[in-house]
């Protein structure tokens, strides 16, 4: 079944001072779903957030919302009344946590006892109903972040804009916060584009991911697809791909192509380029397992077995990032038990694996 459509940008374009800053072409957005926009710093994402919203002039493009178009040199109240934005900053009014709550069902004449239900559900849902007669401009960032989105929440909008709502909390607040609202999310189903830096929140909350770069999307799809498939060098790096490396095919047999990437190495990959193309191979760190030199048996789903040396080892999170020598530079991600189990030190010799189908060919 064909997704809903909620909202389409077409040739959304924004030039400020003879500068373009966004160009899209053609962006749309599903009922229900979580569109992530990530990208690198000036990439465009809040730009094109505010001009989904209607908050920043464009200076050509068609917005339509729900099968009607929106005037974009006057956007009309019953669009934006259909919108909740919220920012990385929560703008609280000063008043108290329920008024702020409360604020946009009010200004949108809701009955008084329908506010006080719905507010009350609301505060309760994001676990700051104790917090209700609390002067809002009094709360910690995380609480009043939590208000922040209450406050959209509260006003069952068809779609929410959010730039950056996580960004500035510590990392045990953002995690529950995090958390939260992807439970209130999938539970209520409201179309969401999400803006941030983050690749992992984008990942963890996406149904589809949008990569920005230079103002422009340079690549959109489900977080397997963007994550494992990039279409470039660039997004590749941005997404988390440690290791992207230059070669040539030198033979193609039955969908596997054999790929030079050094003076005497070749990866075997899942590739149906023909022999002699000049390619960019890209491995994610999480694909390669690394196995003792001697004593342990190779796995026969791996087609690529390199003997190799670690360079460096580096703490990330939970797990640490290693680093190899096999040849050609590799990086794996392997977990603080395997680290030990395999007593892994910097000139260790380890044999590192990965699978064809594990390897992303990119043509040049």
């Amino acid at each position: 079944m064909t997704a809903e459509i909620l909202l389409t940008a077409h040739n959304l374009h924004v030039e400020v001072g003879g500068r373009t800053l966004l160009t899209v072409p053609n962006l749309e957005i599903q009922r229900g779903e979580v569109l992530a926009i990530i990208g690198p710093n000036g990439a465009g994402k809040s730009t094109l957030l505010q001009s989904l919203a209607g908050l920043r002039a464009v200076s050509s493009g068609e917005l339509s919302f729900d099968g009607q178009v929106v005037n974009l040199d006057d956007p009309p109240l019953a669009f934006r009344r259909r919108l909740a934005v919220v920012f990385q900053e929560p703008l609280l009014f000063d008043a108290t946590v329920y008024e702020n709550v409360a604020s946009g069902l009010k200004l949108r004449k809701v009955a008084t006892l329908a506010v006080r239900e719905r507010v009350a559900l609301w505060l309760a849902r994001f676990g700051i109903d104790h917090l209700a007669q609390r002067q809002a401009r009094s709360l910690s960032g995380g609480e009043a972040q939590r208000v922040s989105l209450a406050r959209a929440f509260v006003l069952e909008p068809d779609l929410m804009l959010l730039d950056e709502p996580f960004s500035a909390l510590d990392p045990l607040t953002r995690e529950a916060l995090i958390d939260t609202f992807h439970r209130l999310q999938r539970q209520t189903r409201i179309a969401t584009v999400l803006v941030t830096h983050d690749r992992l929140e984008a990942l963890r909350l996406g149904d589809r991911i949008a990569v920005m770069d230079g103002g422009v999307i340079a690549q959109i799809g489900t977080p397997e697809e963007v994550f494992a498939q990039p279409v470039n060098e660039k997004i590749a790096s941005f997404v988390g791909i440690e290791t992207i490396l230059r070669g040539h095919i030198e033979s193609q047999a039955e969908g596997f192509a054999e790929i030079h990437v050094a003076e005497d190495r070749r990866i075997a990959a899942a590739s149906l380029l023909a022999a002699g193309a000049a390619v960019t191979v890209c491995i994610r760190p999480e694909e390669v397992t690394l196995l003792a030199l001697a004593g342990e048996s190779l796995p026969s789903s791996a087609r690529n077995h390199f003997p190799a040396t670690v360079t460096r080892l580096v703490p990330w999170g939970v797990a640490f990032k290693v680093h190899l020598d096999c040849g050609f530079p590799l990086v794996a991600f392997v977990t603080r038990p395997s680290i030990e189990l395999l007593q892994l030190r910097e000139g260790q010799r380890i044999v590192a694996t990965f699978k064809a189908t594990a390897v992303h060919v990119l043509a040049e």
